[in-house]
């Protein structure tokens, strides 16, 4: 327990991973995420959330909040773009991209009743969303989603997020020292954050820039400068291994690409790394409980 109270100590997502499942196998509230995302407040994230509060602008605030995020050990990264008046914020979870999977709706429902509060606490109790889009079927805690955003909310989309109305001015507690100061704070711990991110992190990116053609994990080890032996030791430590990291990206590719593209199983499966459909087909279905095509049909693509 004093190791919970203790500002320096460090959670991993495998452990956040054990945290979430233990409570939705315990609970009997559906809403559990969103009343608990509710309850974090700005002053929850330390000089992240001092920072935001002393932004000169709700400009700076928004663009500071999407560039350090992760200094917070988010369930959710997410990101900003602009369409006319309107912000628009998507979410990508961090570790749980099958959005059949309660932990994926866990971890986007938290983000967005989380959201919702600290720009609630820095602009103003009359802040609202203008919609809420997410990618998953209406879950039992939907009426529970009226209820907390006030606005429409749209199931089944391509990704999520939320809108609202664009507002770039000056904020009432703006102070320059105290920004700087917090800034250069977040700006050392998210350095930090890289540097620990782990050697899973770095072959997550290696994959990922190199769809279809992976490399054995020889050949990482190699390009990463590490014994292969070794890097196979380090990925148990950090709770891992490269075939399951493979896994991770492979289903994570194949959801965008049946999310927002119109690319057949066979062109799916040929980007993949896949010898034929098939093959695809089978991972995909062990990795989701679906097959291919009925996941782009529940998707309403």
């Amino acid at each position: 327990m004093a190791q919970l109270e203790s500002h320096t100590t460090r959670i991993s997502y495998r452990q956040l991973d054990t945290v979430i499942r233990n409570a939705l196998r315990l609970t009997r509230d559906p809403a559990i995420a969103l009343r608990s995302g509710a309850r974090m407040h700005v002053t929850a994230y330390g000089m992240y959330g001092y920072a935001l509060l002393s932004s000169a602008t709700h400009a700076e605030a928004r663009d500071f909040a999407a560039r350090y995020i992760r200094v917070v050990g988010p369930l959710c990264d997410f990101g900003l773009s602009y369409a006319g008046e309107t912000v628009m914020a998507a979410f990508q979870p961090m570790h749980w991209p099958n959005p059949i999977e309660s932990v994926h709706r866990f971890a986007v429902e938290f983000a967005l009743a989380a959201h919702l509060t600290t720009i609630r606490d820095r602009s103003g109790q009359g802040f609202g969303f203008s919609r809420v889009l997410v990618d998953y079927a209406p879950p039992p805690s939907a009426a529970t989603y009226r209820d907390l955003f006030g606005c429409p909310v749209l199931f089944n989309q391509h990704h999520c997020g939320y809108e609202y109305a664009r507002n770039d001015g000056p904020r009432a507690l703006a102070n320059p020292r105290t920004h700087a100061m917090a800034r250069e704070m977040c700006e050392e711990i998210l350095g930090e954050v890289n540097r620990a991110g782990g050697v899973a992190a770095d072959i997550r990116r290696v994959l990922i820039e190199q769809p279809g053609r992976y490399p054995s994990i020889e050949a990482i080890a190699e390009q990463l400068e590490i014994y292969p032996r070794a890097l196979r030791r380090r990925l148990e430590a950090e709770g891992t291994s490269y075939r399951g990291l493979l896994a991770e990206v492979r289903m994570r590719l194949a959801i965008e690409y049946l999310r927002k593209t119109r690319m057949t199983n066979e062109e799916i499966a040929s980007r993949l790394g896949y010898s034929d459909a098939a093959n695809f087909r089978h991972a995909f279905s062990r990795w989701t409980g679906r097959n291919p095509s009925e996941f782009r049909g529940d998707e309403g693509l």
